[in-house]
This record gives C-alpha cells, sequence and structure tokens, in this order.
C-alpha cells in the first residue's frame, strides 16, 4: 500500500494566514500542519508517499520535508496539480507512483489522534473495493453524513443535510484499490468544474464496494476555518496526535 497526501488549494477560508504561504505550512500548535498527515501515514505503515502539492508555495514542502527519511519514510515524492481540479483530479496525478497497489489518501489538512493501521492491514488483505472514514461530530448538517448498512457497506452519502440521519461524517481520510484510478478517467466535472471525490465514492457505492469504518479518538480539519485551526491547535496541544495505537 502506498500513500498520497493532498496540500494544495489556495486556503481561502484561512486568510489572511495564507496570503503568503500555502495552509499546511501553518503551525498546528508546535509542529507544521502537513507533519500530522506524514506521521499518520507511517504510523499506518506506508513507507513511500506521493505529496500532491500547488500554487506558489510548493517549492517550500521539498525545503521543509526534503526526503522523509526523518520522519521514517523510506521515500517521499512530490508532484505538482497545475490547477485546482478537485481531490478526484489531484488523485489522478498518483496513478503511476501507485503501481497498483492500495491506496490511503488523506487530506492534509486532517489530523487523527490515533492511527488507522488496524483498518489499512484488514484493508490490503481485500482484493478491491474502498473505505472511507467516519467520526462523530456536533454539527452533522456541516458535513457528508455517510448511511450504512448493517455489513458496514456505504449505501449513500448525504451533502450538509437538512435532516442527518446520523452524526457520523466523512473525514477526509480514504482507502482505494487499484481501480480508482479507472473510476476518475470516466468521471465528469461537477457544477464547478472539479472532479469530485465525492463522486468518486458514489461510484463505489454503485458496485457495493464501499466500506465505512469509525476512526478511534479526535479528528478535526485544521483548514475547515479560523475557528476550526484554533480548535486544532488546542486540541493538539492538550492531547497530542498520530499515537501508535488505538486506544
Amino acid at each position: 500500500m502506498k500513500g498520497v497526501i493532498l496540500a494544495g488549494g489556495t486556503g481561502s477560508r484561512l486568510h489572511p494566514l495564507t496570503k503568503v504561504t500555502n495552509k499546511h505550512l501553518l503551525p498546528v500548535y508546535d509542529k507544521p500542519m502537513i507533519f500530522y498527515a506524514i506521521e499518520a501515514m507511517v504510523k499506518a505503515g506506508i513507507g513511500e508517499v506521493l505529496l500532491v502539492a500547488g500554487g506558489n508555495n510548493a517549492g517550500d514542502f521539498i525545503r521543509l520535508l526534503g526526503s522523509g527519511r526523518e520522519f521514517g519514510l523510506r521515500e517521499l515524492n512530490y508532484t505538482y496539480q497545475q490547477n485546482a481540479g478537485g481531490i478526484a483530479d489531484a488523485l489522478a496525478l498518483a496513478e503511476h507512483f501507485a503501481e497498483r497497489e492500495p491506496i490511503l489518501l488523506i487530506l492534509g489538512d486532517n489530523i487523527l489522534e490515533y492511527s488507522i493501521a488496524d483498518h489499512c492491514r484488514q484493508f490490503n488483505q481485500r482484493s478491491e473495493g474502498a473505505m472511507l472514514f467516519l467520526t462523530s461530530v456536533d454539527r452533522p448538517w456541516a458535513y457528508g453524513i455517510a448511511d450504512c448498512d448493517a455489513d458496514g457497506r456505504v449505501v449513500r452519502i448525504v451533502e450538509k443535510p437538512t435532516a442527518p440521519a446520523t452524526n457520523l461524517a466523512v473525514i477526509g481520510v480514504y482507502l482505494y484499490d487499484q481501480h480508482v484510478f479507472q473510476v476518475i478517467k470516466n468521471l465528469k466535472p461537477s457544477g464547478r468544474g472539479e472532479l469530485e471525490i465525492t463522486d468518486v465514492n458514489n461510484a463505489y457505492i454503485k458496485r457495493g464496494g464501499l466500506m465505512a469504518a469509525t476512526v478511534e479518538g479526535y479528528w478535526v480539519d485544521a483548514g475547515e476555518s479560523i475557528d476550526g485551526y484554533l480548535h486544532a491547535c488546542n486540541l493538539v496541544a492538550r492531547h497530542g496526535a498520530n499515537k501508535d495505537r488505538q486506544p
């Protein structure tokens, strides 16, 4: 299994902090935001990672992260997303890197308290399909909410529901089999002209191959808003992140 971290975007929701730097380079308590995604990869047992950058500060990632070996990675690769074409468009850049192996995809502003290593090992034993991760949230109407059947298969994802069936929100951490790149090639741009990760997940739902797992401990999207960024800093200061084992 290989890892892909997405660290592009304009960071408009964190302006003016991001006027002169990429949001993933901002500090979250005592480390740059991007460190947490890399550490999550290492704790999950991933040795080879591709970081997808964009914008005017892409070179800063190389200066900061180098080869990735100080984090315990065997190899840290970089690629550049020319335009803001959506999460699925950015993931498509990893096709050659993946070499037909499963992929752990993490959006670079997501911070997990505990490791997802067990889920990755279990997914690696499957021949095909996809898995997304869920967590309980206080405002389910502000997120994508997954409905699952008794076997843990996702049957639908409702974006920002007015009457949420549960409070389990889809976070920015996904596992995909080798077929994800063919799925992306068959996508059509959304109304905003981007290739959406929701459409990728819906394609797996139609096949009956999208599973869900609930993460332990806290999860926070440090790039959601200025308030979310502050919340992330405070959570990490109190509890730490990317612990080696499940609670």
